[in-house]
């Protein structure tokens, strides 16, 4: 550290008595100095010290003056107790007083609001206010000072107290020196570090101590004592240094924790007042600082301080000072950094390879490196020397400290003495002239070698084990800098007229010099490479090339690989430099080994690349290798790796290689011309028409081979191809007899007419080729040409799939009847289109005729299943119908009884699950819908319906009791049957319930227990037989429980029809039946004598006069079919059918009966109606029963008979 003084000025009156300068500031800008001078503001020019002007205001004394942070006002307190805003335009705009002489004055750096101190009291103004707020504090006041954030204010007192207070003047916090009374506090200032966790408070009191406190008052570290009265504390701008002047007429330097560095200044009075330029208008940067001092006789200076760079460097290790108390190592190349805080002013540093060497005021501290890792930046403390050296350099080696030294006969540093860690003096060179340079180079531990360049230019080396220097070589200019390279077989040396010159060590002769050089620096992994720096630009060299240049600032100190190290200013950066410039240098030589080494160093994968192409052009395929290597360039070592396989196979022509080279770098003429010379044109025509160069592959076709034209021909269609010419390419493939190729082509363009004119220019016998015409142009929706080719090859089989595939059934059943063979392949295809258009009576029909009768029922099965699993049991229940019939069909025409069995056996299975199906459509989708549009009557009876044919049999896929109980449970809630609606409960309760339905339920289940155990007897259904009515849940199944007759039921309403079943006796055929019921029955004349009639019947016997025709026993004996009815046995589980013979049939209304006629083998079933007065409609397609009047409503509507979809108009 040194200092320069900028100006100097002194203050007298008029009497040209000496003015004492109590206080002093800068504007915010650092371009004024307001001085506090006897009765005036003095206003400086900073920078050059020039008197702008003086303000007269105060009558009194100036003791204070403060500038506010932003620029526009300052402020000056007098003895005279008065305070005076000034403006930046030197205009006075308020004056204010206190009760005492101000003794100090600061402005808040947020706010702006002004803290004036008196003796005995201080007092806050701002713009804001009309009156100033002072408070009266117990003690004299003599300092003051804001925080950064504006928040508090410290004041400090004659007492030895510092009273720290709000910005409304409220005491927050106190300290109190130990020297109370005896050690007044002269000057506070808080830090303006604004990286700082906390704010720091610097405090000088007369008890010659520097302390510092935080906000809280707790001390940080210990007080440093100062042997002399301090007077006044100023911070650095970024709070890195303090400054402290007063009695011992100097202005000193310290740290932010107390060290003391150096002196600033030494005056020739008390130093009452100091302050630090601010930041801005270039006032202060990392290494320069600007002080304003004002002494007690009047004195003003203005001081520069110079923060000289102190630093070492290895390889990529630099180690320099910071806040001239600090160490930093960094790493150069992974910009790692390490800081070792000495706790003293660093002198000098020193490093080499894991040694470190700091020297301080009183010794010399030698670090290590905690491991041999090169990535390692911890350092520990190896040695201490605790002596005190004077020297002008200083190195380290492994083992050694050397010091550069004045000798005693001559005040110049020519002696150089070599220190173990321990500080004992091992041995001592004196030198010829001044030591211009020193630099370790290496060695191994304990003997290194020391370069040391000299004033009057000789250069020696020096071995550390070793009392004789050894001469190098002398010039006759003084040595500025110097380097050996890695061999140590060549130096450079830059001289004091910036000539670098480099000299073979061993010859002593000069290889070459260069102007304009400050510093010069070996690549340490190239030997043939050096850089130097000067004016401005970055010189690098390698052997006797020319030099290449780039602009770069500062000096050079070192060189590793394509990194240069380099000093600008106080900044060490390591600039990455490209190695391009020299390898092209090598390459236009043809030095490829020497052009790879320095590629090594770093270059860009461009100059890898270009590397690796100009040896390959050199056929130096190793090192082509490694260089395409570099750049994973995978082509090029494939070629390499085929022409070293090619190589050991025999084949030694480089010509050829050179010409494989020259076309894989897309020299393609000049590879043509090595292969005619090395007699391959066969290579050359190969490499034009891959390259679709068809024109000069011409040049190189051979008479001898005929093939080659047509081989070019083709290429060139496949080119055209690729190049989006498909029409051409086509037309060429034609030329060349590449039929399939053109076929293919023609087919993706959708060329069909083209393709249909080279079908009819084929051969027959090119069969593949008409086949695959036939083909594409089927694709492209022609079949007509499609048949016309397989008609030419004569390929009826083909023919006949390509009318299937088509869908031309005419012409494919002219085929099939022309070729009984393909009959099957004709008519499956069309039954399995005819099912799949829902057309199921053709697609039966079709079966039939490809004799394959159960494909009908495998194709209704596979959709009966596909609508169970998605829940259209609409659709299910009308498969199922559909299923049935096509069974009862095959029924009827196998001839195998047992066959016929099975199949009327599945006829009843299916017709019963489409009655379930079909009803349980309704059912679900009322638990699954919001809205039906069922009357609550005819879902209660569906339900009743499936639960009574259900039984305990397991339900059909897809069928839920749960839903079905849970239907009838409301349903049944709603009609009255609370007794039913019960059981219902029961039954949920023992199966598991959805989510949705389980509150339902269980609500359910607890309601109806309130309501009456029994069901309404309107919804009881009545046996038409028997005419008793029966309980809603009859768990025997569907049938009357008193006379087991089964219920007959409305598809519609489900309402118990008034009908029953009768049966036709063994001996009376259907058509008798028929006959008989058409007869008209004519009553015998009856006696008109009254005579005894005698009935008997199971039960009893009677008599009566024949004369009373009207009473119900005369009604009996008239009425055979009742008779028949009436015949039952009670609480049997069987129903027991109802047999009429012809006298009963003769005498039944036909009117009155409704058959079913079912085909062959079934017979046909007799219904009679007990109720006439019922209309009821028998469905001929589907043989179900529905009410009159509903069926009519449905058939209006959808036109179509509700169960199995018969269309009315059919």
């Amino acid at each position: 550290m040194r200092t320069i003084a900028q100006w100097l000025d002194k203050v007298h009156d008029k009497d040209k008595v000496d003015q004492c300068i109590w206080d002093l500031c800068f504007s915010p800008d650092g371009t004024q100095l307001i001085v506090a001078a006897g009765v005036r503001v003095m206003v400086y020019d900073a920078s050059d010290g020039q008197l702008i002007q003086p303000l007269k205001g105060h009558k009194d004394t100036v003791y204070c003056v403060a500038y506010s942070k932003d620029g526009k006002r300052f402020a000056s307190g007098a003895a005279d107790k008065c305070v005076i805003i000034w403006t930046n335009k030197l205009e006075g705009i308020l004056k204010y007083t206190h009760n005492d002489a101000i003794q100090c004055l600061d402005y808040n750096p947020i706010s702006h609001q002004l803290a004036s101190c008196a003796i005995t009291d201080f007092g806050l103004w701002s713009q804001e206010q009309k009156s100033v707020n002072k408070t009266k504090i117990a003690s004299r006041i003599t300092c003051c000072s804001w925080t950064n954030d504006g928040q508090y204010l410290a004041i400090g007192l004659f007492n030895g107290s510092v009273s720290i207070r709000s910005k409304n003047g409220e005491e927050k916090s106190k300290i109190d020196r130990p020297g109370g009374a005896l050690s007044p506090i002269w000057s506070v200032a808080w830090s303006p570090a604004k990286d700082e966790p906390q704010e720091l408070l610097a405090v000088a009191d007369w008890g010659r101590t520097l302390s510092f406190f935080h906000l809280t008052g707790k001390q940080v570290g210990k007080d440093r004592q100062l042997n002399y009265d301090p007077c006044t504390v100023s911070w650095f701008p970024k709070g890195e240094y303090v400054v402290v002047g007063g009695s011992d007429k100097q202005l000193t330097l310290h740290t932010k924790d107390g060290v003391k560095l150096g002196q600033v200044a030494e005056m020739d009075s008390w130093v009452w007042c100091a302050k630090v330029r601010p930041d801005g208008a270039g006032a202060t940067d990392s290494q320069k600082a600007y002080v304003a001092i004002g002494c007690q006789d009047g004195t003003i200076a203005y001081h520069q301080i110079i923060f000289s760079t102190v630093h070492g460097l290895y390889r990529d290790r630099y180690a320099y000072r910071d806040y001239m108390t600090d160490v930093i190592i960094q790493h150069l190349v992974t910009e790692q950094k390490v800081r070792i805080r000495c706790r003293d002013l660093v002198k000098k540093i020193a490093i080499y390879r894991n040694r470190l060497a700091v020297q301080l005021p009183d010794r010399i501290v030698v670090y290590e490196l905690y491991s041999e890792d090169a990535a390692d930046m911890h350092y520990k403390i190896k040695e201490k020397i605790n002596k005190k050296f004077d020297c002008n350099l200083l190195v380290v080696t492994a083992n050694n400290i050397i010091l550069c030294l004045e000798t005693s006969s001559v005040k110049q540093e020519r002696k150089l003495q070599c220190l173990s860690f321990q500080g004992v003096k091992e041995r001592e060179w004196i030198m010829e002239s001044l030591i211009r340079y020193i630099k370790v180079i290496g060695g191994p531990a304990g003997r290194e070698g020391i370069l040391v360049g000299l004033k009057n230019g000789q250069v020696l080396k020096i071995f550390v084990n070793n009392p004789f220097p050894v001469p190098l070589l002398k010039q006759n200019t003084s040595v500025r800098c110097l380097d050996i390279s890695a061999s140590r077989t060549k130096l450079a040396v830059v001289d004091e007229h910036s000539m670098c010159q480099v000299y073979d060590i061993a010859s002593k002769e000069l290889i070459y010099q260069e102007p304009n050089a400050n510093s010069v620096a070996w690549n340490l992994y190239s030997e043939q490479m050096l850089c130097f720096s000067g004016f401005g630009l970055l010189n690098i060299k390698a052997s006797s090339f020319p030099i290449h240049q780039q602009k770069m600032q500062g000096f050079v100190v070192g060189f590793m690989g394509s990194k240069i190290f380099c000093l600008n200013v106080y900044t060490m950066t390591g600039v990455d430099v490209p190695q391009s410039a020299q390898m092209y240098q090598y390459l236009e030589k043809k030095m490829f080994k020497e052009a790879y080494a320095v590629a090594c160093l770093g270059v860009t994968e461009g100059d890898w690349d270009a590397l690796a192409q100009a040896a390959l052009e050199g056929l130096e395929f190793e090192l082509a290798k490694k260089s395409f290597f570099r750049t994973k360039n995978l082509k090029y070592l494939e070629l390499i790796h085929n022409i070293e396989e090619r190589k050991k196979r025999g084949e030694g022509d480089m010509q050829v290689f050179l010409a494989d080279i020259y076309a894989y770098q897309s020299k393609f003429q000049d590879a043509a011309k090595l292969y005619k010379r090395a007699h391959q044109d066969q290579k050359a025509m190969n490499m034009f028409t891959d390259l679709r160069m068809f024109e000069y592959a011409k040049d190189y076709i051979t008479s001898a081979d005929p093939g080659d034209k047509k081989l070019l021909i083709s290429k060139q269609a496949e080119w055209a191809k690729s190049s989006n010419e498909p029409k051409v390419a086509a037309e060429m493939f034609m030329s060349a007899g590449e039929y399939m190729k053109a076929i293919e082509l023609m087919g993706e363009s959708g060329w069909a007419d083209m393709m249909v004119d080279l079908a009819r220019k084929l051969d027959k016998a090119d069969r593949e080729a008409l086949s695959r015409c036939a083909v594409w142009l089927q694709q492209l929706n022609q079949p007509v040409y499609a048949a016309e080719c397989l008609a030419k090859m004569g390929d009826t089989n083909s023919l006949v799939n390509l009318h299937v595939a088509t869908g031309q059934w005419e012409e494919a059943f002219a085929l099939a009847k022309k070729h009984s063979e393909f009959k099957t392949q004709v008519y499956i295809p069309y039954a399995r289109w005819l099912a799949e258009s829902d057309k199921f009576e053709e697609a039966q029909q079709a079966f039939h005729e490809a004799g394959m009768q159960d494909e009908a029922v495998h194709v209704l099965e596979q959709l009966t299943e596909n609508a169970v699993s998605e829940n259209r049991f609409s659709d299910a229940g009308y498969y199922y119908w559909k299923l049935s019939i096509q069974c009862l069909e095959l029924a009827g025409e196998k001839d195998g009884q047992e066959k016929s069995d099975e199949l009327l056996k599945k006829f009843h299975e299916f017709q019963s699950k489409a009655e379930l199906y079909y009803t349980y459509h309704s059912i679900q989708r009322y638990t699954d819908e919001p809205f039906t549009s069922l009357l609550p009557e005819t879902l209660f009876n569906m339900g009743r319906y499936l639960l009574l044919n259900l039984g305990k049999s397991e339900a059909p896929a897809g069928i839920s009791r749960v839903h079905i109980l849970y239907a009838l449970a409301k349903q049944g809630k709603n009609l009255g049957a609370f007794k039913f609606v019960r059981a219902a409960y029961d039954q949920l309760q023992a199966l598991r319930i959805p989510p949705q339905f389980e509150d339902n339920v269980d609500l359910g289940s607890v309601t109806i227990r309130c309501k009456p155990y029994h069901d309404n007897e309107d919804l009881l259904p009545m046996c038409y037989r028997c005419s008793n009515n029966n309980p809603l849940m009859n768990p025997a199944g569907n049938f009357c429980s008193t006379c087991a007759q089964p219920f007959l039921h409305s598809f519609l309403s489900f309402d118990v029809l008034p009908l029953v079943e009768f049966y036709l006796g063994d001996d009376i055929s259907d058509e008798e039946a028929l006959r008989l019921l058409d007869q008209e029955y004519i009553k015998p004349k009856k006696s008109k004598e009254s005579q005894w009639k005698e009935r008997q019947t199971n039960d009893y016997q009677s008599l009566a006069m024949e004369a009373d025709m009207m009473d119900l026993s005369g009604e009996l004996a008239d009425d055979a079919f009742t008779a028949k009815l009436m015949d039952y046995m009670p609480g049997l589980t069987e129903s027991q059918p109802v047999i009429v013979d012809r006298d009963v049939l003769t005498k039944i209304n036909r009117n009155e009966v409704i058959i079913q006629k079912w085909p062959e083998p079934l017979r046909y079933r007799y219904y009679k109606y007990i109720m006439p007065d019922i209309s009821i409609t028998l469905c001929e397609s589907c043989n179900r029963m529905f009410n009159r009047d509903d069926h009519e409503l449905h058939v209006l509507q959808h036109g179509s008979c509700p169960f199995c979809r018969f269309k009315t108009e059919e």
